[in-house]
């Protein structure tokens, strides 16, 4: 498991950016899954859907993105990199995200070029899926 603070020390971003909470399973290369506990106390609701509070989509994907990038970074192995979005497939939202969820995120890479990563997310609450996509990004040097 990672926690926390180890994903503070991989990732770049910061509250209110941060949008995964642990990592309880790595297979370096190959997939990853994160866990994000969703709270009222998200700035986001303030102005989303006030009085019927929902998690915007985007923030959906960018969780997908920040566990792929925890895998990415970890099998690249090096403190001296980051990783970039460049491309988002075939996003679909299934089901809306309230405070008091808690996702699953799960992302499989489906091929490593070089340092460009293609992968699939998949969001879940309570084993009904909420949103998929497939994604790319690449790891720069930071």
């Amino acid at each position: 498991m990672i926690d926390i603070q180890e994903i503070l020390e991989i990732l770049p971003h910061r509250y209110p950016f941060l949008l995964v909470d642990k990592i309880v399973e790595l297979e370096l290369g190959v997939s990853a899954r994160g866990i994000k506990n969703v709270t009222i106390n998200e700035p986001f609701f303030q102005g989303h859907f006030p009085g019927h509070p929902i998690m915007p989509g985007v923030l959906l994907i960018e969780s997908m993105a920040q566990v792929a990038g925890v895998l990415a970074l970890k099998t690249a192995g090096s403190k001296d990199k980051v990783i970039y979005f460049m491309g988002i497939d075939k996003a679909r939202f299934r089901r809306p995200v309230m405070p008091g969820d808690t996702l699953t995120i799960d992302v499989s890479v489906n091929k490593i070029r070089g340092p460009v990563w293609s992968c699939k997310g998949v969001v879940s609450v309570d084993d009904n899926t909420a949103a998929t996509a497939g994604f790319m990004a690449t790891i720069m040097d930071a």
